[in-house]
């Protein structure tokens, strides 16, 4: 291959146990849920073929290798009860839609092997010891020396019918706390056998599954070991124990060895939005040059640039990136391509993919509604104008999220789109996301529809607002107008020290030294992170480090220090009329990272409490019965949004047929995912 002129490492192909990658990106693993949904396994097809296809781009490829969801090798090791397992041969055929649907588009496709151990969320889990995990419903039993051995040899046997349905490798699990991890670590492992005590007993254990794997497929069949490099939890691996088991498991007849970073169980973000790119290549790059075989390096790579600045400056051979590829399945026919900013970033948000998943749903991406639908929604429907009639024309008002994905899904198809916001620019309440620290991400997807309307052309009118008058010249108006701050019946904006959350994020008011915030749901906890983030001139990486306490040269067990906090600008309080606890209803998989942060900054949580007013002498509220006063610079208001539909009724009024969509539809529970999903369905309904 031609070298290439902006990713020339990249897009270098890498010969590895008789394949050939067409590239240096793996699709890291992810578990969709498609695996146990009804006729899962076409949909898994269609999918991962996506993300294999090279396009109509000539010399293109999508990834350069795909590893699939965690597959159980047996009934103990499932996630859950309807896990899907690869244990017997009836099971190949389903597999085999999916092998082949990625060969067709000239991709490799390797299955990850996971047994849950002690994280399994079912009552006949299993582990090295009988000690619960702290996220687990159940405590495990520990696998006897004879259940060690079918352990064993039914990751093997996995393996065997892995390459009988097609598979060009497996992936073997042994990070992120899941079985293999629980023998590793001194942490789950309490025996007293030949499994458990000194490290060389504990490592018998992977290296008994990989050596044997290898002698079961042969030579030409890949084996990726998944290596917790960083356990980030207490009694966890230190560096010399890293290295040691690489190497056995290089010995062991591994072909690549993959990057883990943290437990399940640990209280450090590692794939959430805060944690800065390629947060963790430092730490793959350490284990550069002590084996011989390609490591691979994953975390928070999201970008074709970053990909390229990783393997350049010698962290890795390899980078596995996951959910880019759910925002994305062309990421890499782009980034070939020379359309690096047409990609649709993943802003790392979780809360469709993980949230779901963690929920028993089937995941989904935020900022892109097909993926994992890709049969349900075709890449290419038909155009608006499918009859042979002129493209009707289409006034979508309000360029927030919802908007923005109806207007530009329309604009793709062929309609004649204007697209209308009363504000001097689009993206609405992703604007004022894009402020808070962490969540810079949002400003990518704000340019992908940015670079979709201009493509496609649509016309944008910033800086207009919108009315009924305005109406008579489209045949269709979709109003996506989103929402305002509620304003509590006690609170008077007339005062200057009483503020809406939009007025702070966007910087119209200076917020003194000590601020009460009123509300505790998704945009109190944005808020408080925005008014206590320190400031800082140290490298991101660096200060993320010393933030949550990760030991960089990783000399202590599991990678924990103490942490380095720097004090926080102003004194914050957050109230909330509930008794529950603050934040209840934030994601899943990021909740408890919001709560984490605010509290390590010193903000004080007041629950259950009811609001009298706000005077010179400070705000006066009710809790358990008692008056109480608490003297503050400003109050900001966060609690809770109303949907903007005056243009609506005035519409309606006239008999006007309308679309809403998004936070004018219902500003309840208002999410972007639910918005952006709106508009794009709104606008393929036509």
């Amino acid at each position: 291959m031609p070298i290439h002129p902006q990713f020339p490492l990249t897009f270098t192909p890498l010969d590895v146990a008789g394949l050939t990658m067409r590239n240096r990106v793996i699709m890291g693993s992810m578990h969709t849920g498609l695996e146990e949904s009804k006729g899962g396994f076409d949909k898994l097809a269609a999918f991962y073929a996506e993300r294999a296809s090279g396009g109509d781009v000539p010399g293109s490829s999508g990834a350069g290798l795909i590893v699939t969801g965690g597959i159980s090798p047996n009934f103990r090791g499932r996630l859950g009860p309807h896990s899907t397992t690869l244990w017997r041969s009836g099971q190949i055929p389903k597999h085999r839609k999916v092998t082949d649907a990625v060969h067709n588009e000239g991709g490799l496709i390797a299955m990850q092997i996971l047994h849950a151990g002690r994280y399994a969320h079912h009552p006949f889990s299993v582990s090295s010891s009988p000690i619960q995990a702290p996220i687990g419903r159940f405590k495990p039993r520990a696998l006897s020396a004879r259940g060690v051995e079918r352990t064993i040899a039914h990751f093997v046997r996995a393996a065997r019918l892995a390459r009988e349905a097609g598979y060009d490798g497996v992936e073997v699990m042994g990070s992120e706390g899941y079985l293999i991890n629980q023998f590793l670590a001194t942490r789950t492992n309490h025996r007293s056998d030949a499994w458990g005590g000194p490290l060389d007993n504990r490592l018998r254990f992977p290296v008994e599954i990989v050596s044997r794997i290898r002698e079961q497929c042969g030579p030409d069949f890949a084996i990726i070991y998944r290596l917790s490099m960083l356990d980030l939890v207490d009694e966890g691996a230190c560096w010399d124990e890293v290295v040691t088991q690489a190497r056995a498991i290089e010995n062991a007849g591994a072909s690549i060895i993959n990057t883990g970073i943290g437990w399940h169980e640990a209280r450090i973000p590692t794939i959430a939005t805060m944690v800065p790119r390629a947060g963790f290549a430092w730490v793959t790059r350490r284990l550069m040059g002590t084996v011989a075989i390609p490591l691979v390096t994953t975390n928070r790579i999201n970008d074709p640039a970053v990909v390229e600045q990783v393997l350049s400056d010698g962290c890795a051979d390899l980078v596995s990136m996951a959910r880019p590829f759910l925002a994305d399945p062309e990421i890499m026919v782009k980034s070939f391509g020379g359309r690096s900013d047409e990609i649709n970033t993943c802003i790392a948000c979780n809360q469709a993919c993980l949230d779901r998943i963690f929920t028993g749903q089937v995941a989904g991406c935020l900022v892109n509604p097909r993926a994992a639908r890709e049969l349900e929604l075709p890449a290419v429907p038909a155009p608006v104008d499918v009859n042979g009639k002129s493209a009707r024309r289409f006034a979508v008002i309000g360029a927030g999220p919802a908007g923005l994905s109806c207007a530009s899904e329309l604009a793709r198809r062929g309609a004649d789109v204007h697209l209308f916001e009363a504000s001097p620019s689009i993206g609405g309440q992703f604007r004022l996301a894009q402020q808070v620290p962490g969540k810079e991400e949002f400003a990518h997807t704000l340019r992908y529809y940015s670079g979709l309307l201009k493509r496609h052309g649509a016309k944008v009118h910033v800086n207009r607002r919108f009315n009924a008058e305005d109406a008579k010249d489209f045949d269709v108006v979709i109003l996506s107008t989103g929402v305002k701050p509620r304003v509590p019946a006690w609170a008077d904006l007339s005062r200057s020290d009483i503020v809406t959350y939009d007025q702070v994020l966007r910087g119209e008011v200076e917020i003194g030294s000590r601020a009460a915030i009123i509300g505790s749901g998704g945009i109190g906890f944005d808020v408080a992170d925005f008014l206590s983030h320190p400031s800082s001139t140290a490298d991101p990486a660096v200060q993320f480090q010393k933030d949550w306490g990760v030991d960089p040269t990783v000399d202590t067990p599991g990678g924990l220090i103490k942490p380095e906090r720097l004090p926080p600008p102003r004194e914050l309080w957050m109230f909330q009329r509930k008794s529950t606890k603050p934040g209840a209803n934030l994601g899943k998989s990021t909740g408890w990272i919001h709560r984490a942060t605010v509290k390590k900054r010193g903000v004080t949580a007041v629950t259950g409490v009811t609001y009298v007013k706000l005077d010179d002498a400070g705000l006066h509220y009710e809790l358990g019965g008692e008056a109480h006063l608490l003297k503050v610079d400003h109050v900001v208001l966060c609690a809770g949004q109303v949907s903007v539909l005056d243009l609506a009724q005035e519409l309606q009024s006239k008999n006007q047929d309308v679309h809403i969509i998004g936070g004018a539809k219902a500003a309840r529970d208002l999410d972007a995912e639910r918005a952006i999903e709106e508009g794009y369905l709104l606008a393929r309904s036509f």
